[in-house]
């Protein structure tokens, strides 16, 4: 077996882009839809995004840097988790760009903001799914010297869920149909869905 290529991160990676995002990939992207505490919608999208837990179901994100989504959530104790699929991805880029707070991005992307059920937070209604969330709780993160980062992990417990008919086949959601598009590697760098495969846990 040859040796690997070895880097301390702390000591820099010696190639010519960080490949940490590149190797913790595909990721789904965390297209969050929240509400400012004076009634002006947000939705931007984040690189840093999963689920954590079934029963209840609860997902999270996180941001690097302080922006609206975490501010908002906190003032307001909601969000919604919008699914990207592959139609929606210029949408999504647009949503990600630097705007000021009473921007409502649903408007510059050109997506209809449907009003929630369970959260006063509206949802992207063109999205094959949407998760309603209620704040659990902001995460500041710390290194190993527990110095504080400037990045801050909302987690939420989904307390609604909306999926398109279109996308429901014998009872299950068609994650090959509705095109999830995911991060994955650098910059630019996003994915579709290839070909599924099943795989069954052994039995004891």
């Amino acid at each position: 077996m040859t040796d690997t290529y070895f880097y301390d991160p702390l000591e820099g990676h010696g190639l010519p882009h960080d490949p940490f995002k590149a190797i913790v990939a595909p990721r789904a992207i965390g297209w969050i839809s929240s509400r400012s505490p004076d009634g002006i919608a947000n939705l931007a999208p984040y690189s840093f995004f999963g689920a954590f837990a079934t029963f209840p179901p609860i997902i999270g994100f996180c941001s690097e840097g302080r922006k609206d989504s975490v501010s908002n959530i906190e003032a307001t104790g909601e969000f919604v988790w919008n699914f990207v699929s592959r139609p929606l991805a210029e949408q999504m880029n647009r949503t990600s760009a630097p705007v000021a707070p009473e921007v409502d991005e649903f408007a510059l992307a050109g997506l209809t903001a449907v009003p929630g059920r369970n959260v006063s937070v509206p949802h992207v209604g063109e999205a094959p799914a949407a998760l309603e969330c209620r704040l659990l709780q902001v995460i500041r993160l710390h290194t190993l010297d527990g110095a504080p980062l400037d990045n801050w992990l909302a987690l939420g417990q989904v307390v609604g869920v909306h999926i398109q008919p279109a996308f429901l086949k014998d009872g299950l959601f068609d994650t090959h149909a509705a095109q999830p598009v995911m991060r994955a590697g650098y910059l630019a760098d996003y994915a579709n869905i290839g070909e599924m495969f099943r795989m069954f846990r052994p039995k004891a």
